[in-house]
């Protein structure tokens, strides 16, 4: 089962299949299937005996690759798609199959190395100092937790226990309610209003109002781009905020922030210098495979303090306290080297290339919206900040859109899901494909009259 090279038929065709896959243009949208038809068609998978590699990957090939969605098919514009570059992906078959283990510098030196580089990268962008320092973790729950378990920590020195709670947006994404379940704090919500960012006003009412209900405000989290409309919060005042009342400075950029590495877009996240924790992730709009978040620290040494892990075998990776051990900036210990297709991605093609590669997106986005308005059957609920553009068919109910949605979706079109503002139905084309085009775009809108 351990000696390389045993079957290496097996090994040509597993190559084989992925070479196709990378092939592909547009890969097969595909869809999903129930229970009962994968139970028919693939069956008992897991015996004693065994399938054998071919059969194995025969079943992954022809009956559950195609009930899965293909993330970056270019008509894939919901949640927020993946659109990994081939190098990246190609790189995340020899990070697998190097075994490397990213958790500390004495096990994975070279790899932390270049994975650093790439925060660096980011940090830099964003006008953070020189010290900072972060990790790449699962997605951007995960960060986003990490990140606010050190910012109650901090907040528990400073004052002990408390009712704490995390001023956030309405609009905050849905792991911010999580991650505050999950620490036992709460969340008070600052309105966005018709703009869809929340600003220094209200974000201080959601403050004040917390404080007199007994709450005491630990961290505001402010984003970098919404999952559902794609707009970033004043991030400025949320920073002025955070100053005047001493609170936790996060920013949660795991859709959005890519957006900055576009000169034209840098203004939009002014006062992102003064962040004090912010993610990104790379699987989103930075063109890498499933899964990384780039979290990153301004001071690194206060999360270190929070996750860093001891035990008599761990001394021999804590032994040189000047070495960068990944596993000490967030709730990890054994974690995948997972920046390290970005890393390769960023290093083959440039930064240059991501920029325009953006900016296309951002493009392509105005693009819709224009052609959004030149439809009397359509309305654009919000204009477009960054690649997310949100439109209603008028008169439409959610079972309009529901049953318009599974109909593209069954023709292997696109997937073009449904979402809500407020209870009102709506949906929306998240754009980070560089494949995606103006004219699959208007088949899909003209789809709808």
């Amino acid at each position: 089962m351990h000696s390389p090279g045993e079957d290496n038929g097996l090994r040509d065709a597993i190559f084989e299949y992925a070479t196709q896959r990378l092939d592909y243009n547009p890969p097969p949208l595909d869809g999903p299937q129930t229970f009962e038809q994968l139970s028919k068609q693939a069956g008992l998978t897991i015996t004693e005996e065994g399938l054998g590699g071919d059969k194995a990957l025969e079943v992954f090939a022809n009956v559950l690759a195609p009930a899965t969605i293909s993330t970056d098919h270019p008509g894939y514009l919901s949640f927020i798609p993946a659109a990994p570059t081939e190098a990246a992906s190609l790189f995340d078959l020899v990070v697998s199959a190097s075994s490397i283990y990213g958790g500390s510098w004495l096990e994975g030196a070279g790899a932390v190395y270049a994975e650093n580089q790439v925060l660096d990268l980011l940090a830099k962008e964003c006008g953070l100092p020189k010290s900072c320092g972060g990790v790449f973790v699962q997605g951007g729950t995960l960060g986003n937790l990490s990140a606010l378990v050190t910012a109650r920590e901090v907040a528990q020195k400073k004052h002990g226990a408390k009712d704490y709670t995390i001023i956030c947006s309405t609009e905050s994404h849905s792991s911010v309610k999580s991650v505050a379940k999950v620490i036992g704090v709460g969340t008070s919500a600052a309105d966005s209003g018709e703009t869809g960012a929340i600003t220094y006003e209200s974000a201080k009412a959601a403050y004040e109002a917390a404080v007199a209900g007994g709450l005491t405000p630990f961290a505001v989290v402010g984003t970098a781009g919404t999952t559902n409309f794609g707009i970033v919060d004043d991030l400025a005042g949320l920073a002025r905020l955070a100053k005047e009342k001493d609170l936790w400075f996060h920013i949660d950029g795991a859709y959005g922030l890519a957006g900055i590495l576009v000169p034209e877009l840098k203004e939009l996240y002014a006062g992102i210098e003064h962040a004090d924790s912010l993610i990104v992730d790379p699987h989103k709009w930075l063109f890498s495979p499933f899964d990384a978040c780039a979290l990153i620290y301004r001071n690194p040494v206060l999360a270190k303090e929070v996750f860093s892990q001891h035990g008599e075998y761990l001394e021999p990776v804590n032994k040189n306290k000047d070495e960068w051990n990944p596993s000490d900036y967030a709730i990890n210990l054994t974690r995948r080297a997972r920046g390290l297709p970005l890393w390769f991605s960023l290093a083959t093609h440039g930064v240059a290339t991501y920029r325009d590669a953006i900016r296309a997106n951002v493009d392509l986005a105005h693009q819709a919206a224009s052609e959004i308005e030149k439809r009397d059957y359509l309305s654009l609920v919000r204009k477009p900040q960054l690649s997310v553009v949100v439109f209603e068919r008028d008169g439409w109910e959610q079972a309009d859109y529901d049953s318009w949605s599974e109909k593209l979706l069954a023709e292997q079109v696109a997937l073009v899901l449904p979402s809500s503002l407020r209870g009102r139905p709506h949906t929306r084309f998240a754009i980070v494909n560089p494949m995606t085009t103006i004219e699959l775009l208007i088949e899909i809108l003209d789809s709808m009259k």
